[in-house]
């Protein structure tokens, strides 16, 4: 497989990520995290990281905008619950440092 098609096919899998983690607004980020040890927040920030090797201008408000959909205050208003005891304790374990 050529760059190019790899770089279009891996382009289209972040995409389809993007696209399902906006569906699935039942799943919360602590959730992502204690599961998959990442979350929204977390790919928004590899987002605008990549574009900060490549030289291209964008915010943390943007790049989160990227993959929430939008604004990332206005989702949290819309979506997110607080974390319960159990969620809490699970991220507390799996990610102590």
């Amino acid at each position: 497989m050529d760059d190019k098609t790899r770089t279009e096919l891996e382009a289209a899998a972040f995409r389809r990520l993007v696209q399902h983690l906006r569906e699935r607004t039942d799943v919360q980020n602590i959730d992502l995290m204690n599961l998959a040890g990442f979350c929204r927040n977390c790919l928004s920030k590899w987002y605008l990281a990549a574009a900060q090797e490549k030289g291209v201008a964008l915010s943390d408000p943007e790049a989160r905008e990227t993959v929430y959909g939008m604004p990332y205050d206005e989702w949290k208003k819309k979506y997110q619950t607080e974390a319960n005891a159990e969620q809490k304790a699970k991220f507390a374990i799996s990610h102590k440092h």
